[in-house]
């Protein structure tokens, strides 16, 4: 239970000790506005951002958001005009809607550090996992690993329909919606009974009424078409599935997940790639000082959280207090830069990784706040 909160004061302090640690790993300091576009936000993350964020509107500018994280930010700041390769650290509040624990703060500071270098992915994945892991190591955190781009290569090399690997990418932050969809698409629970009923319709408009709403009639014979062919494709092969299934239910210490992983891929060649960056990850770890002997990995980790990461995902918690948000985190967001990058006419985006720290907590932790 927590009795007192931290001196604001000091956590600023803080918060300008670990920024300072990473101006002296050569990153820049930058500063991000406190509003940012909703509509960038949205078009990321969909309409389930809309629940955690504070939104406002301007007659000019459209809807705006507090920003709820640094990240998108700072990439749209890299991609309009920065330096490759960079480094980043940044230091200032973040805001986001708490509706279901009022003991959280909405508004807190963060602290940061992003590397944009494609030269070596995995070495940078490394050191901003070691500056972090260093910054918080008198804490006595527990500290889980994961790897997204393992399970969107498992999507991507399905035999199966395109629009169905898109929608399963798409949930791939949703584990329920995800499970749901991967079973119907192996047949193993059938369609929705309204659907099927929609389908054999001769004419589905014909007890339509009006048209109303947003979706013009031919946005709705689209869908109509769409959903056809999703009845009309064979199922995924079982075989398939359940090699999906084996990566998500690996849970080990590095080296034996990475052992797990290999055999997992013998079976589904696609992954073979993305296994074989974990091997150089993990040496990469090694070289930084990591002791990858005892460092947990989970398939699933980081399927709840924003849905930037694309790769190497990673966090720091407070293992005795699993109710607590982690104190630490960061990953890979390679696609999230070609994403914002075609705004400004840079597709191709720029290989990135960065982490962030929650120096409030930090202080919490230490005096005990939280035991």
């Amino acid at each position: 239970m927590v009795n007192t909160l931290p001196d604001r004061a000091r956590v600023r302090s803080r918060a300008a000790l670990l920024r300072a640690g990473f101006e002296q790993a050569g990153a820049a300091v930058v500063e991000a506005p406190v509003l940012v576009s909703a509509e960038a936000l949205l078009d990321l993350y969909g309409e389930d951002l809309r629940a955690r964020a504070y939104t406002t509107f301007d007659a000019l500018r459209g809807e705006q958001m507090l920003r709820p994280d640094f990240t998108v930010p700072v990439v749209q700041m890299h991609m309009e005009g920065g330096a490759e390769p960079a480094r980043y650290t940044y230091a200032g509040e973040v805001f986001r809607r708490q509706e279901e624990d009022e003991a959280r703060t909405n508004e807190y500071l963060q602290v940061g550090f992003e590397i944009f270098d494609g030269s070596d992915p995995e070495a940078a994945d490394a050191e901003v996992f070691a500056r972090l892991q260093h910054a918080v190591a008198p804490l006595g955190l527990k500290a889980t690993t994961g790897d997204i781009g393992i399970l969107m290569a498992a999507v991507d090399g399905l035999n199966t329909t395109e629009a169905r690997k898109r929608a399963l990418r798409r949930h791939l932050w949703r584990p329920a919606r995800f499970k749901q969809l991967l079973d119907r698409f192996a047949g193993r629970t059938p369609q929705p009974a309204t659907r099927t009923a929609l389908l054999e319709q001769a004419d589905p408009f014909a007890e339509a009424g009006p048209e109303i709403g947003l979706r013009s009639r031919a946005e709705v014979e689209a869908r109509l078409e769409a959903l056809r062919a999703d009845a009309a494709a064979d199922p995924v092969p079982e075989a398939e599935v359940e090699l999906i299934e084996a990566i998500l239910k690996v849970r080990e210490t590095l080296p034996y997940a990475l052992e797990r992983l290999r055999d997992i891929a013998v079976d589904l060649a696609p992954i073979s790639g993305a296994v074989e960056r974990l091997a150089r990850r993990s040496q990469a770890l090694s070289a930084r000082g990591v002791n990858v002997e005892a460092l947990e990995f989970e398939a699933t980790y980081g399927r709840t959280h924003m849905e930037y990461y694309d790769g190497f995902v990673f966090g720091f918690v407070v293992e005795r207090r699993p109710d607590l948000p982690a104190v630490a985190s960061g990953g890979r967001y390679d696609a999230l830069t070609r994403e914002l990058g075609r705004a400004v006419g840079k597709p191709q985006g720029i290989p990135a990784v960065g982490g962030i720290l929650r120096p409030g907590l930090m202080v919490e932790l230490e005096d005990g706040l939280w035991a």
